[in-house]
This record gives C-alpha cells, sequence and structure tokens, in this order.
C-alpha cells in the first residue's frame, strides 16, 4: 500500500478516476489532453499564468521601493509548505487520530508529493492573496485606514474571488472531499465545508497580509519576514476556530457559529471596501486585467459545470460571490486613475 493511501483516501480517488496506489513519489508529469476534462489545464493556465503576472508585479514594485508585494508572493508559499503537507498526509505528523484524510486532489498536468499537491495549487496561494491584496490596496485602504482595516478588506476580497472557485472545483473533479470525516469537512455549505469556506478562504489570507505589511511597509526586503510571516498565519486560523470548538459535537452549533463568523467577513469587508474614503492609487496592470480575468474564468467553469447537470456546490452562494467580486472590479475601475501606473 502507497504511503497515506488508507481505505478513505482510496475510496475518494478512485471516485475521481485514479487509484492512490499508483502514484509517483516526487512529481509526475503528463499531457493536458489526458487529465479528467478540459477545465482542468485551462485552470492550470489560469492560476500558474496569474502566479506569473503577480510574480512579475511584485518585483517591479520592489524595484520602486515598495517590498510588500514581493514580500507576500513569498511568504504565500511559505504558509502553503506549512499548512499542506499536514492535510495532505497527517499521518507523518500524527494527526491522523485527529483529523483523518481530508480529501484528495485529481491528477493534473504537474504534480508534487505522491499525486497530492498540483502544481496549480501551489501557484494558486501568491494569485488569491496577490489579487485581494492588489485590490485593497489600490483602493487605497492600506494607506488611509491602516493594516487592521486593510486586512478586513482582504478577507472580503479574498471570500468573493476564492469561493466561486472552491464552490465549482468537486462538481468539475477538481478534487474531492471525504464524506466519512466528521471532524474537518462537516458541517457544509453544499459540497464544500465552513471551516474551508471561513479559515482557508479569508482568515489566512487577510492575516497573512495583515502580517506582511506589518512587518515589511517601510522596511526593507529581508528574507525573516517572509519566512515568520508564513509560519505564523496558521496561528490566526487556530484564533478563529476557538468559538466554534465551544459547540462540542453538535454540528448545528458548529454551523451557526461559523455562519456567523463568515457573516462578519462580509459585513465588516463590504463597510470597508465600499464606505467613502480617499482617492485610490494608479492603477497597475495586474489589479487592471488579472482579476478580470480570473472571474472571467470561473463564469466559464460554471457554465460547464451547469451544463454537464452534476449536482453542483451553493450555486447561490457562488453567484452571491461573483456579484460581490463584480461590485468590487466596478468600484476599483470607478476609483482608480484612469491610466495605469508603470510598472
Amino acid at each position: 500500500m502507497s504511503d497515506g493511501c488508507g481505505p478513505d483516501a482510496e475510496a475518494v480517488t478512485r471516485g475521481l478516476g485514479f487509484d492512490c496506489h499508483d502514484v509517483s513519489p516526487v512529481v509526475s508529469v503528463r499531457f493536458p489532453w489526458e487529465l479528467a476534462n478540459w477545465t482542468l489545464p485551462v485552470l492550470e493556465v489560469l492560476i500558474v499564468g496569474g502566479a506569473v503576472f503577480a510574480l512579475l508585479h511584485a518585483i517591479r514594485r520592489h524595484r520602486a521601493g515598495d517590498p510588500v508585494n514581493l514580500v507576500l508572493w513569498c511568504a504565500s508559499l511559505v504558509y502553503l509548505f506549512v499548512t499542506e503537507p499536514p492535510l495532505y498526509f497527517p499521518e507523518w505528523f500524527g494527526l491522523d487520530a485527529v483529523y483523518g484524510f481530508i480529501f484528495a486532489h485529481n491528477l493534473f498536468t504537474v504534480q508534487f508529493m505522491g499525486d497530492r499537491l498540483p502544481l496549480y495549487i501551489v501557484a494558486f496561494y501568491p494569485v488569491i492573496s496577490q489579487l485581494a491584496y492588489e485590490l485593497v490596496r489600490t483602493l487605497g485602504i492600506f494607506r488611509d485606514r491602516g493594516p487592521l482595516a486593510g486586512a478586513v478588506a482582504v478577507a472580503f476580497a479574498c471570500q468573493v474571488f476564492y469561493e466561486p472557485f472552491d464552490q465549482v472545483g468537486p462538481p468539475l473533479r477538481w478534487w474531492a472531499w471525504n464524506p466519512a470525516n466528521d471532524v474537518v469537512n462537516h458541517p457544509a455549505l453544499a459540497t464544500v465545508p465552513l471551516t474551508s469556506m471561513l479559515l482557508f478562504a479569508s482568515v489566512s489570507m487577510a492575516g497573512l497580509t495583515y502580517l506582511v505589511v506589518r512587518l515589511t511597509r517601510g522596511a526593507r526586503l529581508r528574507w525573516w519576514r517572509i519566512v515568520l510571516a508564513g509560519v505564523l498565519t496558521p496561528l490566526t486560523m487556530v484564533v478563529a476556530s476557538v468559538p466554534a470548538g465551544f459547540a462540542g459535537e453538535s454540528g448545528t452549533a458548529r454551523a451557526w457559529i461559523l455562519g456567523v463568523e463568515l457573516a462578519l467577513v462580509w459585513a465588516a469587508g463590504a463597510w470597508v471596501v465600499f464606505r467613502r474614503r480617499g482617492p485610490a492609487e494608479p492603477l497597475s496592470a495586474f489589479a487592471r486585467w488579472y482579476p478580470a480575468l480570473y472571474l472571467a474564468g470561473m463564469a466559464l467553469f460554471w457554465v460547464r459545470a451547469l451544463g454537464d447537470g452534476v449536482p453542483i456546490g451553493s450555486g447561490l452562494y457562488a453567484l452571491a460571490c461573483l456579484a460581490g467580486a463584480g461590485l468590487l472590479l466596478g468600484a476599483l475601475y470607478r476609483r482608480a486613475p484612469a491610466r495605469a501606473a508603470r510598472e
């Protein structure tokens, strides 16, 4: 038996169309036309291309004297490598009895760690953090309101941009959750655990951004700042999960608590983002083009999922997030200077 391929993992991966016993331990490469459907390689291009675009933007801003974007891009990867291995292989860290098997990714073009970690997931962390931060920064919130209000706005931006992806992934077979895992994967909104929606989609990125801005703004680029921000970010998720912990084993109580916290992300974030404030910063090429391209890609994936007639995630919630993201982009385009900033 392959390491980490227990009965639950075997059942989930076979549902995705492959056997977790037959995987490459380090790295595997496939042709795009060998994947489960055309949305998988398109998703890879959208996300990996976005990560490269974000990195080029971050380097340009660093050369212009602002290291925050570059530190955030790199710290996102530190956070990735702190959190993802325990999720994929809890037995390596003595957590299998606590968390159990949580989920499995499908087979993508490039995959690592026993086919558990697709390359696009590595790219997704800097993409979503950079996308949300750049939108909020350009709106002038960090400049006018400070790191805490900026982080609240980032939590909202990440929620509305992340959840259309999170809700459509399972029906398009990008990954599958383990339905037998009651510790992590329940309660859920349709196919998506509420803990994923709150902690991963909002709290973690807000915490990471707050730490990076506090450690880096006005300071020189230092690698220890990158490592420190990435390593400390999971602590923000622990803090945000404390209220649900008081519910004990009551799934209904946990659902209500997580739902209230999620509603607070929407209410506080929207209040910070949409209330009147000073002028926006010059619009960068990344902020002008990539968020809109990302949303267009998500809309295309939803059309495919709806056209397949398969059970989907919470379409109404995803629609609300798409609307929120559209309003956020509308505010950005209205308030930012018409000419893109030179990068």
